[in-house]
């Protein structure tokens, strides 16, 4: 074969390459899109051209074929354009760029997500421990407390009891001809019960003592749970210390029952927290147990003194009357301390003056308790309650009701003017 043959063929192999070069390419590429789809392997394969003679290595990672020319980026049928996402999400070199250079290897994931999974598991073991059993202690009312006391013997606190003040000479004759009457025989056992309970201390081992003490802490604060029988809590109430049997040495487990009455009768209930809510006050503030605690031992220097006998008598009954008189004087204070801005440096004078008043009017303390009440079920505001100092003024009909001739002192007596004292009273200790 001459040179002119040999040439003439190289010339028409020159021309052809292109369509060939092109089938084999979509071949490969078809081939490499096969395998990644599969089995996502990271390799690399080289491609020989053999009609031009050259090396086109390309890169194949995880069936991918990476390239650079024009040729690979428009063309329709390119490998990146043709993959689904499902087969995106796969590909691992997708995957280490999205996870970045910075995060841990697998291993190390794996050994963290381990950790965080025991601390979880760890901590939803965890139980609060409220009591030994778990269960909270159910709450008590008055009556159930009262009945343990009723069918518990009493003997020896009765033998100590004090229920009326000894006189003797002329204070004797004097009570007895111009004194309140006398109580009635069918309710001395009952009155001589109530100065029995006031002689009774708390005692740790009986289950209604301990529950009486919790029942009055979960209805002050708002709890269902029960607290420890010492500690500051109690001091968040009112109480002076981490033990509230230290302050019922006046009034022993009387106090407790006053107060018990005060929180689990509906009707009073919303008194108590109004109180509560104003013994927290920055500047107000007050022990609200020891309080309540002098506001028993009010309501039994009434009852001895058989201030109390007359209503008693009437109604024929002695508890109900008592703590019906005891919310009285508690709310007594109550509106003389929040209308006149007292604070706790005024307290020795303001429970002077509440004994004094509450002695010398047991029915109208009373009385006013049953107006109280009845305005708040009506839903308006109850007088003495607003802090608002125009509220503390009488209204013209009460002035004009409370007559001529005796100035400020002959006006008609309000809660919100305790200081305005009636004619009895003149001469008697007053609010400084």
């Amino acid at each position: 074969m001459t040179t002119e043959a040999f040439r003439g063929q190289d010339q028409e192999h020159a021309r052809q390459p292109t369509h060939n070069s092109y089938a084999m390419e979509e071949d490969i590429d078809v081939a490499s899109h096969t395998e990644g789809l599969n089995g996502l392997s990271r390799e690399c394969k080289p491609l020989e051209d053999i009609t031009n003679g050259h090396s086109n290595h390309k890169p194949v990672m995880n069936g991918l074929v990476i390239s650079h020319s024009v040729k690979d980026q428009t063309n329709g049928n390119a490998p990146l354009r043709s993959l689904p996402i499902s087969a995106l999400k796969q590909n691992g070199l997708l995957q280490t760029l999205a996870a970045g250079a910075d995060q841990p290897q697998p291993a190390e994931e794996n050994v963290e997500l381990e950790k965080a999974r025991e601390e979880w598991e760890a901590l939803e073991n965890v139980q609060p421990a409220i009591t030994e059993d778990s269960n909270p202690t159910p709450l008590i009312s008055f009556n159930e407390a009262l009945q343990y006391f009723q069918t518990t013997d009493l003997g020896d606190l009765l033998k100590n009891i004090q229920p009326t003040i000894r006189r003797t000479g002329l204070a004797a004759i004097s009570h007895f001809l111009f004194g309140p009457p006398r109580l009635h025989r069918e309710l001395l056992e009952e009155r001589d019960l109530v100065f029995a309970i006031a002689q009774c201390h708390v005692d740790n081992s009986q289950a209604v003592h301990m529950r009486v003490l919790q029942t009055i802490y979960k209805r002050l604060i708002g709890s269902r749970l029960d607290c420890p029988r010492f500690g500051a809590h109690w001091e968040n109430i009112g109480f002076q210390g981490t033990d509230p049997a230290t302050d019922l040495r006046g009034t022993g487990f009387l106090g407790l029952m006053h107060t018990l009455y005060f929180v689990m009768d509906p009707e009073t209930l919303p008194l108590a927290r109004d109180i509560y809510k104003l013994s927290q006050h920055p500047t107000q503030n007050f022990p609200f147990c020891v309080m309540s605690i002098n506001m028993t031992r009010i309501a039994l220097q009434v009852l001895r003194e058989e201030a109390m006998s007359k209503e008693c008598n009437r109604r024929q009954q002695v508890v109900g009357v008592l703590n019906e008189f005891y919310v009285a004087t508690y709310l007594h204070l109550y509106q003389l301390w929040k209308t006149q801005q007292k604070t706790i440096v005024d307290s020795g004078f303001v429970l002077k003056e509440v004994e004094l008043f509450a002695k010398k009017n047991p029915k109208q303390m009373l009385r006013r308790l049953e107006v109280f009440l009845k305005e708040r079920r009506a839903g308006g505001i109850p007088r003495g309650t607003s802090p608002d100092p125009q509220a503390q003024q009488p209204s013209p009909t009460q002035g004009a009701r409370a007559g001529t001739g005796q100035g400020s002192k002959g006006k008609e007596m309000h809660f919100t003017g305790v200081c305005e004292l009636p004619p009895d009273m003149e001469g008697e200790a007053r609010l400084i």
